[in-house]
């Protein structure tokens, strides 16, 4: 009997995880991801799930482990935070070059310095290009739901990649809210077992590994990147059963808030989201026309629909959790997937990049109504003053 309970991010994930049927499980500690690998040892334990709990001795282990259980037939789960993810980072190419739709989670935290406890994008959008699919969780209900979608759309035929399904440290990790658990028969609908098309036997010995001659490199590369452009469909299909099946109302890319008049945009992933939401309305109320489009998946990049939604406005603030030393914009990497999508459009709008939330910290509803302040400068005027602002060190041009 699906039923509504209240539950943290990391409680929420190893509620998916179990719903999931995993069979193999890598742990490793590292706050804020510790709790979801708390949650599933206390149910395997019990004998609530089954599956094989196996401690690693580090991230790299972990990975290890499951590459190594995913090509033998499991279906396996495994995570981490900030240092703990680029620990990890020798195994993420050979694991999606192999086509091994591993699932792991991230629970961000920020890189040191200073390394905080708290929600900061770097450490996951640091691994964005290993041919990972990946994507933010605004609420705990969205984490329940974004693992068994992505393992669905990774385990497809048609695609077979792993998954970064990333959640905000704290914000979402630790913070409770309200998650509908639906009945197991529902998730065994949407979620076959994992039936791989090739998988490692005994009985029929074979060598692999990454090391092979560049010509046959250059096929594995070409043949990931053809899965990313056929994983937009994909995950259209499936999101699409999925809201049939669980009742949701999930958009497969991008997800609009009070935009059909506005003239401005906060363009923004994850938790923040939220507090996005109520800036918003109390700018509403104030006169103002702005609104929120929350990217839902990073890789694949939603190209086209990143392009057909923002070119309707003026202007678009781009409000990055991440950092891109040195970039193109010199700001955060979302400013960048922004305008190259925006490059062809009939019509582009004024964008600039505020880098907020970094080091873990709270964007307070005072730093969303000066970001707006900015945007709405910038239309009067038609144009930015700068490409990228730090929020909270620096005054509106």
């Amino acid at each position: 009997m699906a039923k509504e309970i209240t539950l943290s991010g990391c409680a929420a994930s190893a509620q998916a995880v179990k719903m999931a049927r995993v069979d193999v499980i890598c742990s490793y500690p590292i706050r804020p991801y510790t709790a979801v690998m708390m949650e599933l040892a206390k149910m395997v334990a019990n004998g609530e799930m089954d599956a094989e709990f196996i401690h690693g001795e580090g991230e790299h282990a972990q990975l290890s482990v499951c590459y190594g259980a995913s090509a033998a037939g499991a279906r396996t789960f495994t995570g981490s935070s900030g240092v703990g993810v680029t620990y990890a980072f020798e195994t993420y190419s050979p694991i999606s070059g192999a086509r091994l739709p591993v699932q792991m989670m991230i629970a961000d935290r920020t890189l040191d310095p200073p390394g905080d406890f708290g929600s900061e994008h770097t450490d996951a959008m640091s691994c964005r290009d290993q041919g990972w699919l990946m994507g933010w969780a605004e609420t705990p209900q969205e984490a329940f739901d974004n693992h068994l979608i992505n393992y669905r759309v990774g385990e497809d035929p048609r695609i077979m990649l792993p998954q970064f399904v990333c959640q905000d440290g704290y914000f979402v990790s630790h913070i409770p809210g309200k998650v509908k658990l639906p009945d197991q028969s529902q998730v065994d609908e949407f979620l076959p077992p994992y039936r791989p098309p090739h998988v490692l036997d005994p009985k029929k010995p074979v060598s692999h590994g990454p090391q092979i001659r560049p010509d046959q490199g250059v096929i594995m590369d070409l043949q990931r990147a053809q899965a990313f452009l056929d994983v937009p469909k994909v995950i259209r299909e499936i999101i699409d059963e999925y809201n049939r099946i669980f009742g949701r109302n999930y958009f497969p890319f991008l997800e609009e808030f009070r935009t059909e008049d506005a003239d401005l945009v906060f363009f923004i992933q994850g938790a923040h989201c939220l507090t996005a939401r109520h800036a918003i309305e109390h700018l509403r109320s104030k006169g103002l026309k702005i609104g929120l489009v929350k990217l839902r998946f990073v890789r694949p990049f939603p190209t086209e629909e990143v392009a057909q939604v923002l070119s309707k406005f003026k202007a678009v603030g781009v409000v990055e959790t991440s950092t891109s030393y040195g970039g193109a914009m010199r700001g955060g990497n979302l400013l960048h997937e922004v305008r190259a999508a925006l490059y062809d459009a009939p019509h582009r709008p004024l964008t600039t990049s505020f880098m907020a939330g970094m080091g873990g910290e709270v964007i307070r509803l005072e730093e969303f109504y000066w970001m707006a302040e900015v945007l709405a400068q910038a239309t009067k005027t038609g144009k930015v003053s700068k490409r990228v602002y730090w929020v909270g060190f620096e005054e509106a041009a």
